[in-house]
């Protein structure tokens, strides 16, 4: 018997074995997800700019990572793990443009911590992030701790959600003004889904969550001062029982505070905005490579089983063919690999220039913000023991 002849026996008792296996399998499908997806949504734009005490400002956290518990870091795994990292700074600053395009809010910042100056709190863990779907669940929490929102928000992508070209050269580049975020629809949801909150509020408890704003964050700097004009309602919430005269030396020394903090964070935001930008095209190249993948990687699977296609011949044909689906799917895996760490190179510079200092600061942008806050109470603490 020629060896020829011999490695055909062996692939057809491989295939045999093979289809026997398929035959009491069940075949792969798209996983279904729990959540329902938002679906095509418009965005809620306001044509005026809403009355004054509707003009909330908003800190948009970076979002935080869901890790799931059997995940291993095995050879290559960083790569991805990186990414993730990356996308807690690019995916907030996505859901504060869709906020400020909506025209329904005040001023709306990405930072990289509670802020206690600002009137509503927007904080996300990042559940599912892939080239085929994202799924986010959302916190929002006022100054006074009334709940806005706790939910997940999906949204899945199709081929017509990216560009049709993702090559991007000095002659044709990447232009920012005609990307759409393929999923849109779930940062469009999300500002929606505030809009429709604020909408229950009434004006006076509008106008009471921009007081209770303001002796928060007067309470920060000097709790032993004004921790005594909030208290919390039966309901959890806090309140204003008094508020200190307008010429009030202390109150007046708390708005300066607040106006030098706002013009710091106003910077921390343009940094994650700089960011943004460097990410953009190739963060757009990685989620339409991870897009591919996904499909490629379920066609691969769902060869195992079509046997419409390949017949039941058992023939050498049959083995070859899936075996080339296989190996192409192994390329596929192997070049989407390769994008990744491209995509964190990328970016990498840009990350190193949003930790450099700011202010005379020092460290990482969470770490260069506690030292802020800290720098600020210490200041405001000498200048309430200056005479007037």
């Amino acid at each position: 018997m020629t060896l020829k002849r011999t490695n055909y026996w062996v692939l057809q008792f491989a295939f045999i074995f093979l289809e026997g296996c398929a035959q009491n399998a069940v075949p792969p499908t798209e996983e279904v997800p729990l959540t329902p997806p938002v679906g095509n949504v418009d965005l809620i734009v306001a044509q005026q700019a809403p009355p004054e005490n509707q003009l909330l400002d908003i800190a948009v956290n970076v979002f935080d990572v869901a890790l799931k518990k059997d995940e291993t870091l095995e050879f290559g795994e960083w790569i991805f793990s990186e990414i993730r990292a990356n996308e807690t700074h690019y995916l907030p600053y996505t859901l504060r443009e869709t906020l400020l395009r909506s025209n329904q809010w005040g001023a709306v910042r990405v930072l990289p911590e509670s802020d206690p100056s600002v009137d509503l709190q927007v904080k996300a863990k990042v559940m599912t992030s892939n080239g085929k779907r994202i799924l986010v669940h959302v916190v929002a929490i006022d100054s006074s701790g009334r709940v806005w929102l706790d939910q997940e928000y999906l949204d899945l992508a199709s081929e017509i959600d990216f560009p049709n070209r993702t090559r991007y050269t000095a002659g044709q580049p990447f232009e920012s003004d005609e990307f759409v975020e393929p999923f849109q629809d779930v940062y469009n949801e999300i500002n929606n889904s505030l809009v429709n909150f604020r909408s229950t509020l009434t004006e006076q408890e509008l106008v009471d969550l921009k007081r209770v704003s303001e002796m928060v964050y007067a309470s920060d700097l000097a709790p032993e001062s004004f921790d005594r004009n909030l208290v919390k309602t039966e309901s959890n919430l806090l309140t204003v029982v008094s508020l200190p005269a307008e010429d009030d030396p202390m109150l007046r020394r708390v708005k300066e505070m607040r106006t030098r903090h706002h013009l710091f964070i106003d910077t921390v935001d343009d940094y994650y905005g700089s960011l943004y930008e460097n990410m953009r095209p190739s963060y757009a190249v990685w989620r339409k490579y991870s897009f591919d993948q996904i499909n490629e990687a379920l066609k691969a699977a769902e060869s195992q089983y079509d046997f419409e296609n390949y017949g039941r011949s058992g023939g050498y044909l049959t083995l070859t063919q899936r075996y080339d689906r296989y190996r192409w799917s192994k390329v596929f895996e192997l070049e989407y690999r390769d994008i990744s760490a491209s995509f964190n190179n990328e970016v990498g510079p840009a990350i190193l220039e949003l930790n450099e200092r700011v202010h005379g600061l020092s460290g990482t942008m969470e770490e260069q913000y506690i030292q802020w806050t800290r720098i600020l109470r210490q200041l405001f603490s000498l200048e309430a023991q200056v005479p007037e």
